[in-house]
């Protein structure tokens, strides 16, 4: 019996599970829930770079904790003081969206899915692979100028503020309409979310990157720019020679045929379909993955 106790009092005593009410569980949720989305909205801007410079200071710092580097220590403590509020200033834009963004979702469908669904993750179709190869060979092969932003994982909405809204679905008829000479949109870059034109007219920053060809026109310094500032896939149609060329994380390839155009698209397509079925009154889950 004393056997039995003392080890019952060990169990009780290093292994107790606190008790969970429900308020609890609507705490974890609602939590969980928030520090996703804040995960998300780092992921899709420019505050990861961001985190990634905090972290690096985090681990000097951390390393002059160790080895009591007090001159480090002082400029750290210092610099926290006001880095807070600095964060919020700067990314006081990203901060607003990200809150808009959160009101428009529909939460519980996010947290409670229906009986059964079929998520998509391609950014978008083969058929629009197809449709934007061919309106940009039908444009080099008449030497018309053209400007086309594919949108990844960052959100372009900054830049498709600056054109006009089309939101139609994606056609090389249209494409090749909207560049034609001396029509209202030709001037600008075309953005391009998913399967549909989002925006046209739109402006680009342009980089300044001074090892980039001096023969290079501003579509193409616009194109290197976008790169640069965000993950976005960007055609460029030359007006002079008809040759085209993409940028891609700040770099830029030139002289591209069709071939290799379409197999550019096929990469930042990522293409793979994921079955998901819940049930939630049976609490059954499968998945299913089918590779491109």
């Amino acid at each position: 019996m004393e056997i039995f106790n003392a080890i019952t009092y060990f169990f009780e005593k290093y292994f107790a599970f606190p008790s969970i009410s429900v308020t609890d569980i609507v705490e974890i949720v609602i939590i969980s829930f928030l520090f996703y989305e804040f995960i998300i909205w780092i992921k899709r801007t420019k505050a990861w770079t961001l985190v990634k410079g905090i972290a690096v200071v985090l681990i000097f710092t951390l390393l002059a904790l160790i080895f009591n580097l007090t001159t480090i220590l002082w400029i750290a403590e210092k610099t926290f003081n006001v880095g807070v509020i600095a964060i919020i200033i700067v990314f006081q834009p990203e901060l607003r969206k990200v809150l808009e963004q959160l009101g428009r979702k529909n939460i519980f469908g996010t947290l409670f899915p229906g009986d059964e669904s079929k998520n998509v993750s391609q950014r978008f179709k083969d058929i629009t692979v197809n449709e934007i190869v061919k309106a940009v060979l039908e444009m080099s092969r008449d030497k018309t100028g053209a400007l086309i932003v594919i949108e990844q994982e960052v959100i372009l909405t900054d830049y498709e503020r600056t054109g006009i809204t089309i939101d139609a679905a994606l056609s090389s008829q249209l494409l090749v309409n909207i560049f034609e000479h001396n029509t209202p949109l030709h001037d600008g870059a075309v953005i391009i979310r998913g399967d549909r034109i989002a925006s046209a007219t739109c402006y680009l920053p342009l980089s300044d990157n001074m090892e980039l060809s001096k023969e290079l026109g501003t579509r193409h310094r616009a194109a290197v720019g976008i790169s640069e500032a965000t993950d976005a896939l960007t055609i460029v149609v030359s007006e002079e020679t008809g040759k085209i060329s993409i940028t891609l994380g700040g770099k830029l390839l030139r002289d591209l045929d069709g071939e290799s155009l379409k197999k550019k698209l096929v990469y930042v397509q990522n293409k793979s379909i994921d079955v998901k079925r819940f049930r939630f009154w049976k609490g059954r889950r499968g998945h299913e993955k089918t590779p491109d």
